[in-house]
């Protein structure tokens, strides 16, 4: 009993959990096109992520579209580590189901619905390119390492693989500036603003036009953000242009609440039973 004691002292210290809700508005060219919310939550030991979408205005007239990505994943080093997720898009036209796990930085199940599409001259998704990846959620968490200020030019020095299911792609990311923003409700303070360049590297035909498009843009950015109480940074903002005028992701809302601490599952798992059998023994004979 006093080993078992013992290992719930040390495997199962309380760990408080920081959530983060948010809201975003989407526009083209200073019209509205679409609304999201965003639930973070993470502690000392690991993270889950939900974001919800749909398009309003003139955009969900013609495409009625709305979303739900899912990611988990634990905190290794510091570092956010992908496990599971999933996305799901519908609209008037056509539906997209994408579910991935990774295990070790490796993605070890791929499902996709419709299949990927295998023309000749789609650059290959090989084993080697889905080596050490993040989802699209999981790369824009960025967690700061140390314990000094984490609003510096270092949070931009970076590159993320990204795996979306379909596409493998890097974003490079620069530091460009330091600025001030301000939700309706929320956050209010310093936005490090990162420069993001687009590189492809499979999943993707060289010869589309959305695809060098994205790659000849230098004047994309990401504005950064932290979630209270941690060193986990997120967007705020994220920008670029469009051939149709400059499309813009704005949060209006950037909450942070700070949870109750709670005991990490893995401990429960390890007590045998007949520890458990010995400790509700013990507990029945202080019973009066």
């Amino acid at each position: 009993m006093c080993a078992a004691s013992a290992g719930l002292v040390l495997a199962g210290a309380a760990a408080a959990e920081t959530r983060l809700d948010a809201r975003y508005v989407a526009t083209l060219a200073g019209l509205p096109i679409g609304e999201g919310t965003w639930l973070i939550t993470v502690d000392e030991a690991d993270y889950s992520a939900t974001a919800t979408g749909t398009t309003t205005g003139l955009m969900r007239a013609f495409t009625g579209g709305r979303g739900q990505t899912v990611t988990r994943g634990t905190l290794q080093a510091g570092k956010p580590v992908l496990s599971s997720y999933t996305a799901s898009i519908h609209s008037y036209k056509k539906t997209d189901e994408i579910s991935l796990k990774v295990d070790a930085g490796t993605v070890r199940d791929l499902k996709l619905d419709p299949p990927a599409e295998t023309e000749a001259e789609r650059v290959p998704i090989t084993e080697a390119v889905k080596q050490g990846v993040l989802d699209p959620m999981t790369a824009t968490l960025i967690r700061m390492p140390g314990k000094g200020d984490v609003m510096t030019p270092e949070a931009c020095a970076r590159t993320l693989p990204v795996f979306d299911g379909r596409l493998r792609y890097d974003l490079r990311l620069s530091y460009k500036r330091t600025d001030e923003v301000k939700a309706d409700k929320g956050y209010a303070g310093p936005a490090v603003v990162c420069a993001v360049q687009f590189s492809p590297v499979a999943g993707y035909i060289p010869t589309r036009a959305a695809i060098k498009y994205l790659t000849e843009q230098r004047d994309m950015e990401i504005w950064l953000v932290p979630i209270a109480g941690t060193r986990v940074l997120v967007p705020f903002r994220a920008e670029g242009p469009t051939p149709i005028g400059r499309a813009i992701l704005q949060a209006t809302e950037f909450v942070t609440t700070a949870g109750p601490a709670r005991i990490n599952e893995p401990v429960k798992a390890s007590i045998k039973p007949r520890d458990r059998a010995a400790k509700a023994a013990a507990t029945e004979a202080k019973t009066p």
